[in-house]
């Protein structure tokens, strides 16, 4: 399953975030997989898909930032699938 990750800097400060993933990398565990992220113009907001098929992964991921990141989760679907699943209805 795929997941869009919301992340919000704390205080719209990155260097916390940037310093940590220099150091210590993503913390991702093991069966949680980084696909790809996008970060706003002032630095303040990443935009990042995981893959997983456990949700409970992300759980544990984002435990080990929620002292300097807000997170929103979304489980999220590609725009072919979801024109598949719609097709039907048309």
């Amino acid at each position: 399953m795929l997941y869009m990750i919301i992340e919000r800097f704390r205080d719209k400060d990155p260097i916390p975030v940037y310093r940590r993933f220099r150091d210590r990398g993503r913390l991702a565990p093991e069966g949680l997989r980084y696909v790809s992220s996008w970060i706003d113009e002032k630095l303040a907001v990443c935009f990042q898909i995981m893959e997983t098929a456990d949700r409970g992964l992300l759980d544990e991921w984002t435990d080990h930032w929620s002292d300097i990141v807000e997170f929103e989760i979304f489980p999220v679907i590609s725009s072919k699938e979801a024109a598949e699943a719609i097709a039907p209805r048309l």
